[in-house]
């Protein structure tokens, strides 16, 4: 007996592979083939998976294998074929939402979105012709003219589709966007039932090796390496995008800023504390000058603030970065490896408080770093380069400046400050007296015309003078 070749609405599930075939044709060598094989229009409409098993057990094919099938008899082929691969196999959401998008799109019929309908004089069904223009509301459905196509495959649109297959339209959509931009290998996993379609269709944005590389962890099973490969490639395409968008802006915006404000610590004694104090070794300033800087004027819309701080001066940090216009979210603590002095306890740690403004991406999972961060010990108020290092790995992309940079800007980075080597930046340069001053609103705020600085218990010696 000839070859034959499967009827397009067959191919619109996935054929039976690895041990579930090997299983079947084993079966059928065993007990013979039970269930008939269905022929429509010369081709195999139902039973494609037992023909090949047949064919894998070395069985004589035979014309009582085979049965004609006839819609006068049998009911629509469609429904037909749907019907008996739902209730024989068990398919999970994803594998259906694949088989919807196919029959949503078949090209023997052609797609409802890209047709439009005119009544034939011979029956009641519109017929559905092909101009090449766009007929998105299209409602009704037809079958396309028998010639010059080799079969009459009925017009689905999406939502019938996703009806028919007991799927929503979103997992349709999901499955619509991996099959348009996804590698093969991808496509086989979710219709294989290895690869939620949901995570497939953020995975078909990547790049095709990633792509390859997320398919074959998932069907390896290993389903947990695969969420984290999808949000790590996810967030490092979000985090180039919004760095290619903020470098395009015409006034520079910077989507990270690194601030260590030179902050005023009173000693408790001007005769014996002033030699550790931070005026002996740089000039400081004010909380208020350091909250009245115009930073928010260089910070994108959605921009990563890192604002260094010491315990003693938190309440400070925190008042300064809510007038800059940023929100808290968390903090990394250096771990000194020399032991300081300290009023109620030593000093060996200082703090690096993150904030927000907008919604920049935050570290991919996986690659964020501990709270505690062991360094050595620089210079006064040096900080380790290894802090830089982690943020330039966290955004590689994002257009990025150190303010009260010492020496030369860092490469990729720009710098300002009193000791930084490099042009300063006019918006800060330029910041008005205080007094003219009004913060930027923060979520959560008490309330409109509220300095974030009042809401802290400020010494008085903190407090600027006329």
């Amino acid at each position: 007996m000839d070859h034959l070749d499967d009827h397009p609405l067959a191919n619109l599930f996935p054929l039976i592979e690895g041990d579930d075939f090997a299983a079947l044709t084993a079966d059928i060598k065993t007990r013979g083939l039970h269930d008939i094989i269905d022929i429509y229009q010369g081709k195999i409409l139902d039973g494609r998976n037992r023909y090949r098993a047949l064919v894998a057990a070395g069985i004589d094919i035979e014309k009582r294998h085979f049965r004609a099938f006839h819609p006068e008899f049998y009911g629509d082929p469609l429904d037909y074929v749907i019907a008996k691969n739902l209730k024989r196999r068990h398919l999970n959401e994803s594998q259906r939402a694949m088989v919807a998008d196919k029959l949503a799109t078949m090209r023997q019929g052609e797609r409802v979105d890209l047709a439009i309908a005119r009544q034939s004089a011979d029956r009641s069904d519109p017929i559905v012709c092909d101009v090449g223009d766009a007929s998105r509301k299209l409602e009704t459905v037809g079958y396309v003219k028998p010639h010059p196509r080799p079969a009459n495959l009925p017009v689905i649109d999406q939502a019938s589709a996703a009806k028919a297959l007991s799927i929503s339209e979103r997992a349709l959509r999901h499955a619509r966007a991996t099959r348009r931009t996804g590698t093969p290998e991808l496509i086989r996993a979710v219709e294989r039932g290895k690869l939620a379609v949901s995570s497939a269709a953020q995975a078909a944005r990547l790049a095709p090796d990633i792509q390859r590389r997320i398919a074959e962890e998932s069907e390896a099973g290993a389903a947990n390496v695969v969420r984290t490969v999808i949000k790590q490639e996810a967030r490092a395409m979000r985090e180039t995008e919004l760095g290619a968008k903020q470098a395009a802006l015409p006034q520079k915006k910077y989507g990270v800023i690194l601030a260590d404000p030179e902050w005023k610590f009173k000693p408790w004694s001007q005769e014996t504390g002033m030699d550790r104090a931070a005026d002996n070794h740089y000039p400081t300033s004010e909380l208020c000058d350091i909250a009245a800087r115009d930073v928010v004027e260089i910070a994108a819309d959605d921009s990563v603030l890192y604002l260094w701080g010491t315990i003693p001066m938190l309440p400070q940090a925190f008042a300064v970065m809510r007038a800059w216009g940023f929100d808290y979210k968390s903090a990394h603590i250096w771990g000194k490896d020399k032991i300081g002095l300290g009023y109620w306890a030593r000093e060996n740690c200082e703090v690096l408080l993150i904030g927000t403004r907008g919604k920049p991406p935050a570290p991919a999972p996986g690659t964020q770093r501990n709270h505690l961060i062991i360094a050595d010990r620089g210079e006064h108020s040096a900080k380790p380069e290894y802090f830089l290092e982690m943020i330039e790995r966290h955004f590689p992309t994002l257009p990025k400046i150190e303010l009260n940079r010492r020496g030369p800007a860092r490469p990729g980075w720009d710098a300002w400050g009193n000791e930084a080597i490099t042009e300063s930046i006019q918006a800060i340069d330029a910041a008005p007296p205080m007094g003219d001053v009004t913060p930027a609103p923060s979520s959560g705020e008490a309330g409109a015309g509220t300095s974030p600085i009042d809401e802290f218990a400020i010494p008085d010696f903190l407090r600027r003078r006329a």
